[in-house]
């Protein structure tokens, strides 16, 4: 029989530890602010819309709870009905399966000004990889300001409150995410989470829509083959973004905390971002004040900080880009600097070599040509195949 002691310090490390606790993060997206003119949102008006979207799990469990985000907004947002629904092998929703959102026992919520929200758990059996449908009505007036600006997935729009219908009418598609920024799924069993931080390559962009074929959604499928069924992967990528400076979406580095950090049960991160910076400044001509050591002490911060957290960082080498509309010889340049620092430093808990995964032998730096989309910055479904073959699983155990 255990102690009171053994079982007290059981509970405490379960309250400190979500892993332990079996929550983690199944699917997220990594919010932005919309972009606005004159104090007014540039995508069209969304009050009395149902915004139905579509998201592959990773991990499975017994239930999940949605975290909604308004961080980005100076008011608050009144949603007034969420449903959740799996679906079948064809991409359907199972009517049956359907089931009301609540956030403190209300099926409305308010989610105040520049802050997130997390909804009750909803008892649901979820398997590894399911999809399941989120569909969101907002209020008449209401206009959501934080958004993920690029997703490899079509979002659906209709008017009114169709949250419960199977099929929805006078539908628009959108390739945007919107409010929902996490889906964490529950267990009796330990589960845990890895977190893939990065910019578009990471974010999907030139992967088929609706197809679950970035890296990450493909490395995610091969946990689950190699029998690492309680982890599950969540892509914190944004298109455009950087590790040292604010664009589309805050840096890297100064949202670390919210997209890592922040993640309920995350154990691991993998780290690719880098090229935006180095592309960046070629383009802009400011080579002159661009600063390698400067880049290669923010991913020293990212493993300092994440190990503070007991999380362990996977830095991975930033991918060839010749014949990019940014890449130059100097860009090559710090490119090489970058990735001879990252294959030789031990700081980090282990590296992933996406460069060797998928550069030209005879031009290596350039994408080897069976991987290249076409606009020789981001892979192609293939090439997304080959970065999440390139993850060696002994380092996410």
């Amino acid at each position: 029989m255990r102690s009171i002691t053994t079982l007290t310090t059981m509970v405490l490390l379960a309250v400190a530890n979500p892993a332990l606790a079996g929550t983690a993060r199944s699917w997220g997206a990594a919010m932005q602010a919309v972009p606005g003119v004159n104090g007014a949102s540039s995508l069209p008006p969304l009050g009395d819309t149902t915004i139905r979207q579509i998201m592959r799990l990773s991990v499975g469990g017994d239930s999940l709870r949605l975290t909604f985000d308004n961080s980005d907004s100076p008011n608050p947002l009144l949603i007034d009905h969420i449903e959740v629904a799996q679906l079948d092998a064809a991409g359907r929703i199972l009517p049956a399966t359907s089931k009301r959102v609540t956030v403190g026992d209300r099926p409305a919520v308010v989610i105040p000004a520049h802050a997130p929200m997390v909804s009750d758990p909803v008892k649901m059996a979820l398997p590894p990889l399911a999809r399941v449908a989120i569909s969101i009505h907002l209020a008449a007036g209401q206009q959501p300001w934080s958004f993920h600006g690029y997703a490899a997935a079509n979002t659906l729009l209709a008017p009114g409150d169709q949250t419960t219908a199977p099929e929805m009418t006078s539908v628009n598609a959108m390739q945007r995410r919107f409010l929902v920024s996490g889906i964490d799924v529950t267990s009796a069993r330990p589960l845990r989470s890895v977190v893939a931080l990065g910019d578009s390559i990471t974010d999907g962009v030139k992967a088929t829509v609706d197809s679950d074929r970035r890296w990450p959604d493909q490395l995610a499928g091969r946990l689950q083959q190699a029998g690492m069924t309680q982890v599950g992967v969540t892509n914190q990528g944004i298109s455009a973004n950087k590790v040292l400076q604010d664009g589309v979406g805050i840096s890297a580095l100064a949202r670390f905390d919210r997209d890592v950090l922040g993640v309920p049960g995350v154990s691991h991160v993998i780290v690719l971002e880098g090229v935006n910076d180095i592309g960046g400044a070629s383009r802009d001509n400011q080579q002159a004040s661009f600063d390698t050591v400067g880049l290669i002490n923010a991913y020293r911060q990212m493993v300092l900080r994440a190990h503070d957290h007991g999380i362990k960082v996977l830095l991975a080498t930033i991918l060839p880009y010749k014949g990019a509309g940014y890449w130059s010889a100097w860009g090559e340049e710090q490119r090489a600097k970058v990735n001879a620092w990252i294959r030789s430093q031990r700081e980090a808990d282990g590296v992933v070599d996406f460069d060797a995964a998928v550069r030209n032998p005879a031009d290596p730096q350039a994408f080897a040509p069976a991987y290249d989309s076409g606009d020789h910055l981001h892979p192609n479904d293939v090439g997304f195949t080959a970065m999440a073959k390139a993850v060696p699983l002994n380092l996410l155990r």
